[in-house]
């Protein structure tokens, strides 16, 4: 099957557009034919090497978590799909090798749920990830509720601006940070923007003089500093970026696989309540391009490679 690869780490360079191994197919998981694959800022860290210490590579690593498509065979233990489901997964493993930048990704049971009807395959792509790392932080480490005021960092970015739809679902008032030519989109998605840089914390607090019930950080550094000084005296704080928020008694949070909030993402997509903006679609063999626009760090909602089922036949 074709598929982006890389045998050793580096920048887009190392990827290779080309064929590779077809993937086998385990009791607990399911052959997804790909239809289309979101890139994350954590799928060129992967590739730099940064995680490393956390995530064994075999190579060649086929990069990718994020997936839509169609089930071509479940698992012989896999009674919850059948042939023709259309799905979306976070298909991470505990080591890098078998990723969703291919023709057919083989994906464990527990990383998939049925593609959301309202969204195009390149649509459902960007949400598992993006989605899955905003409903966690926001409901399970956060505990937003209704009527609170809840300031997130880079709003108009793929996990930023599921963060503010599904704070505004939740009932919250959601806050954020967005370049200016950003402000319109952030409020299209029911947020008040506020301009970046120099002078941030007086016009945070211009807009929330009491304080903060919570922040939602996906930059870190400074920025994190920052939003612990704008918290109320039981805010609550938590971070995607840096674990120094662990020393302003916040939490440091990592997204997992689950299929039950994956499901509930989208339940909310088929609710018209969380949508995805994809900011531009690549084929397969220019993920290199996609890598490069990804560490540009300027994304407005998400980007996706994209297959090209009416000339290929791949393995089904």
């Amino acid at each position: 099957m074709k598929a982006i690869s890389y045998s050793r780490y580096g920048g887009p360079e190392v990827l290779e557009y080309g064929e590779v191994r077809d993937p086998k197919v385990g009791p607990d998981q399911v052959l997804v034919k790909v239809r289309a694959a979101a890139v994350n800022p954590v799928d060129w860290k992967c590739r730099e090497g940064y995680l490393d210490a956390v995530l064994d590579a075999v190579f060649p690593v086929v990069p990718g978590w994020d997936v839509s498509g169609v089930v071509v065979q479940p698992g012989v233990a896999v009674p919850e799909f059948a042939v023709g489901d259309e799905v979306i997964g976070y298909v991470r493993e505990d080591f890098l090798s078998r990723g969703t930048f291919a023709e057919y990704v083989a994906a464990p049971v527990r990383t998939l749920a049925r593609k959301p009807r309202n969204l195009s395959f390149e649509e459902a792509a960007g949400l598992p990830l993006a989605g899955l790392t905003a409903y966690q932080v926001l409901v399970k480490a956060l505990e937003v509720k209704r009527g609170e005021t809840v300031l997130v960092h880079a709003a108009a970015g793929g996990v930023g601006s599921l963060a503010v739809q599904i704070g505004v679902h939740l009932g919250a008032r959601m806050i954020g940070t967005a370049s200016e030519h950003n402000h319109d989109f952030v409020r299209g998605l029911g947020g008040e923007p506020v301009a970046y840089g120099e002078g941030l914390a007086e016009r945070v607090r211009g807009l929330a003089p009491e304080g903060l019930d919570a922040v939602f950080d996906t930059v870190g550094g400074d920025t994190l500093k920052t939003s612990a000084n704008l918290l109320a005296p039981e805010g609550r704080l938590a971070s995607i970026a840096d674990a120094e928020v662990l020393s302003y008694g916040g939490r440091y949070c990592f997204v997992r696989p689950d299929p039950a909030d994956l499901r509930k993402l989208a339940e909310l997509a088929e609710l018209g309540a969380v949508s995805v903006h994809v900011q531009e679609a690549f084929p397969l063999e220019r993920a290199a391009d996609a890598h490069r626009l990804s560490e540009e760090g300027r994304t407005r909602g998400k980007i996706v490679v994209t297959m090209d089922w009416e000339t290929e036949e791949g393995i089904a």
